[in-house]
Order: C-alpha cells, then sequence, then structure tokens
C-alpha cells in the first residue's frame, strides 16, 4: 500500500512448512472396500533375502517392472506378486497406459484398499507409456480415476531403446523420467518414514 511517496510493507503470513510430497489420493486401506473376486487377486509369496527400498509391483505383464527396477540396483520387481516380508514391504504400482492396464491397476489398488494385505504399504502408480505421443484424453482421465485409489500417480514417458530390448542408464533417460524417479524416491521415504536419499 502507498501513502504518499513512503510505502508500507505488507506483512508476511508464516506458514508451516509442507511435506516435500503430498499425497493426492488414498493414503491408507479403507474399512469400506470389499476385495476384488478370488480370481481377480494378485497371488501373493513370501519375499526373503536382502529387503530392497522399495518394490516394483506390475499388475499385468509388460507392465514394465523389470525395466524399472534396472534403472536402480536398491529397487526390486515383484514379479506380478504381493512381496510379503517380516518387516512390509513399500510398493510402487505399475501398469501400462492402456485400459486393460489400468483395469488390472484398479483391482490392485482395490485389493489393497480393501486392507486384506497386512504390511504392504502402497506409495502410488506409475503408468507406463505404452506408445510415445500423448494420451487420449479418454486414458488420462481414466488414470487419474484410478489413482484417486493409491496415494500418489506418476507417468512415466515412452522410452524408445526399451522397445528393442536394450538397458538404458538413468541418465540416458528423457528428464521427464528422472524427475517422475525423484518424486518417486520422494514418496517412498514419506510412505516408509524415511530421509529421502
Amino acid at each position: 500500500m502507498t501513502l504518499g511517496a513512503g510505502t508500507i510493507d505488507e506483512p508476511v503470513l508464516a506458514f508451516p512448512e509442507e511435506p516435500p510430497f503430498i499425497p493426492t489420493g488414498a493414503t491408507r486401506p479403507q474399512l469400506s472396500v470389499p476385495q476384488p473376486d478370488h480370481a481377480d487377486r494378485l497371488p501373493r509369496r513370501n519375499a526373503a533375502g536382502k529387503e530392497p527400498d522399495f518394490w516394483w509391483l506390475g499388475v499385468h505383464g509388460g507392465a514394465g517392472e523389470t525395466s524399472l527396477a534396472r534403472l536402480d540396483k536398491s529397487t526390486k520387481a515383484a514379479e506380478h506378486h504381493w512381496p510379503l516380508t517380516a518387516a512390509g514391504s513399500v510398493i510402487v504400482l505399475v501398469a501400462r497406459s492402456n485400459i486393460p492396464g489400468l483395469r488390472a491397476a484398479r483391482l490392485a489398488a482395490t485389493e489393497w484398499a480393501s486392507g486384506s494385505l497386512p504390511g504392504i504399504h502402497v506409495a502410488g502408480l506409475m503408468v507406463m507409456a505404452d506408445a510415445p505421443g500423448r494420451l487420449p484424453k479418454e486414458i488420462r482421465d481414466f488414470a487419474r480415476v484410478v489413482g484417486g485409489g493409491v496415494p500418489h500417480l506418476w507417468h512415466f514417458p515412452w522410452v524408445d531403446g526399451w522397445r528393442y530390448g536394450h538397458d538404458v542408464a538413468t541418465e540416458e533417460l528423457p528428464k521427464e523420467a528422472r524427475t517422475v524417479l525423484e518424486q518417486i524416491r520422494l514418496a517412498v521415504a514419506a510412505t516408509a518414514g524415511l530421509p529421502a536419499k
């Protein structure tokens, strides 16, 4: 506000610091959510050995969990099974950006939301591009609906080298992909109650 030649500074309001990554969807199972039919559930297996920082859980064949796990040796592909461990597991669901892939993701999110997976902590859903270019509106909208059932939703861009079976180093990924991986690290750390790496 200006009075004559001088100015009076507006007061600055102090806000508490926000968490580094705020969830956009459901953050824990809900008592009112029923389990999917047995035929629509992912199998479970006891996971022994060194616990990864988190698991990539492909909710259907060809989702991309193995490609993602190759990018970071401190993570593991869950091989389309819920990994059950004594300490509990942090999971990132993985699905392709097509209607069948998103339907499979919806079933997995529903199974988690039903509370039938003790010790499983879902950090979010990674939607992997199934083709280069922009997603059709119908698929973008459906992905948002499915993503509302888990804490976070990420979109991973098309990586042409993976189509040909090539390993792609993290530093060779598009900037958008590297940013998504950083966001996932923050979300996983928040889910597990750990400092981000």
